[in-house]
């Protein structure tokens, strides 16, 4: 009898370790997941906004690029994903963002229109490092 019991609390003990080895392993896995996602949406982002705010500057974009309704649907979509995945603080930065480069207008030389463009990548980098702080916290 006393095997017995040994040998359930042993296979108790396994068990709850295979249980707990488990809920770890996937929970690792959905952090990664979550990661990755964020990383490619942030990146999308981050890409789609510095072309758009290139064309919107200067009105053009290079010759094999694509155009603006197009460089602003996928900003879109990789906001669209921002909001889905990160947390309140990235979202907002990048709504401001979004928000200024559609306020862009082109420099044509004048210097007011250089420091908001100026102004433009700076709230870039500043959401840069927001969604690397982001990303670095999952």
């Amino acid at each position: 009898m006393e095997n017995v019991l040994s040998v359930a609390i042993g296979a108790g003990f396994g068990l709850v370790g295979a249980v707990f080895g488990a809920w770890f392993t996937a929970r690792r896995q959905d952090r990664m997941w979550l990661r990755e996602q964020k990383l490619k949406a942030g990146v999308g982002f981050n890409t789609a906004v510095a072309q758009l705010i290139d064309y919107l500057r200067d009105t053009r974009v290079s010759d094999d690029g694509a155009g603006g309704n197009e460089l602003a649907g996928r900003m879109q979509e990789a906001r669209s994903a921002l909001y889905l995945l990160c947390a309140d603080d990235t979202v907002d930065l990048a709504d401001a963002l979004a928000r200024r480069v559609w306020s862009s207008r082109p420099s044509e030389g004048r210097d007011d229109r250089r420091a908001e463009h100026r102004e433009t990548l700076d709230l870039l980098r500043r959401f840069t490092q927001q969604l690397r702080r982001e990303i670095a916290e999952t």
